[in-house]
């Protein structure tokens, strides 16, 4: 297995770029100090480390609702969405260290078909290079990407639903399975999870995990992962759906061009690896502290190869240049990251299709 892919050195993975993390925290109270005091005093019995005063946070918020005029319909999907993060969050907690793929794709497609097989494929070669892989857990496409990448390497976010969607034989019974009564809670942890995407052909499921991841990362509210559509040789399905956004939304203005770069679409399973691969090269990651970005690497760059990139990628910046450097005074809250090189600059927070072209020549670029 790889070693930069084994060893992921992410202590906390923040999807947002550490918007999540880096927010403000402000200890909230029930209005009562001797509630309050309790709630404290209840935490610190429960011995909740350094999660105390969110888990206090928790705790006055859940009083809250119960003074609040919702109705008991409105407080089980509460409760339930908690307690399917929590599941999640255990399920995927010992694998933190390993760098996973969403295969999205139609639960419909049966097992002799073209695109089922190149999702086979597609799974077996992530697999081979140290990826893991999540999908849906049902038959079709899904059950093709589990199968490719075996159960060990396998994870299946289920959803309960009235028909259709049952478990496939690979993921069935195993740890990894999730099951999800909320569809919005199953899409927080596959983009939570995930560290790069593949969608073959499938349906309006399809399409909306395509559409939303895609809405996240171009309003710069998920970071920037490798995102492909992949479909057997000769297929037409994603070439129609790419001609579709030029044709209306592209000629109409509704999106932009760089938007193109957050998405690659290929009929050839060997470069739908190469895609998702060969972003984590040279780079490994990016977090925002305060107005800067810094991103980290897995080699320093040569000198000549920040001169190129600030000539080509200046528009992206509000003010100064690039700078490589060493970690962020801010970032030494994650040490297991601390000695990996920094490129670091003041950004404009738009055009995250143009960054897709910054993290792409970083990955070209010449280091030393």
């Amino acid at each position: 297995m790889p070693k930069d892919i084994q060893h992921r050195e992410f202590e906390e993975k923040d999807f947002t770029g550490t918007g999540i993390a880096a927010k403000p925290f402000h200890r909230g109270s029930t209005g009562n100090p001797e509630i309050d005091a309790r709630i404290s005093e209840l935490v610190r019995d429960w011995r909740c480390g350094r999660h105390n005063e969110l888990v206090e946070e928790l705790l006055v918020t859940a009083l809250q609702l119960g003074h609040d005029e919702i109705s008991v319909g409105d407080m089980k999907l509460i409760n339930r969405t908690l307690k399917e993060l929590r599941g999640a969050n255990n399920a995927f907690g010992p694998y933190q260290h390993r760098r996973k793929v969403a295969v999205y794709g139609s639960a419909r497609t049966a097992p002799d078909k073209p695109d089922y097989l190149a999702a086979v494929a597609f799974a077996e070669k992530m697999r081979e290079a140290g990826y893991m892989i999540i999908t849906g857990a049902g038959d079709g496409i899904m059950g093709g990407a589990n199968k490719g990448a075996g159960r060990r390497d396998s994870f299946g976010l289920n959803i309960n639903l009235p028909f259709e969607q049952s478990a496939n034989a690979t993921i069935d019974g195993d740890i990894k399975l999730v099951a999800f009564n909320y569809f919005f809670t199953r899409k927080l942890t596959f983009v939570k999870e995930s560290d790069g995407v593949a969608l073959f052909p499938g349906g309006f499921g399809t399409m909306d995990e395509g559409f939303e991841l895609l809405t996240l990362i171009q309003t710069g509210k998920s970071t920037i992962i490798p995102i492909v559509m992949v479909e057997a040789p000769g297929g037409k399905y994603w070439e129609s759906w790419r001609n579709f956004l030029e044709e209306h939304l592209l000629a109409q203005g509704l999106i932009s061009p760089e938007d193109f770069h957050l998405f690659k679409v290929t009929d050839r399973v060997e470069e739908a690896v190469e895609e998702i691969t060969a972003f984590y090269r040279v780079f490994h990651s990016y977090r925002y502290v305060r107005e800067k970005l810094s991103i980290r690497l897995k080699k320093r760059l040569a000198p000549g190869a920040v001169e190129g990139i600030q000539e080509e990628f200046g528009d992206l910046l509000k003010d100064g240049g690039f700078e490589q450097r060493r970690a962020l005074r801010d970032e030494l809250n994650e040490p297991a990251l601390a000695d990996l090189p920094r490129l670091v600059c003041t950004p404009h927070r738009r055009k995250f299709g143009r960054f897709r072209q910054l993290i792409d020549h970083i990955n070209r670029a010449e280091t030393d």
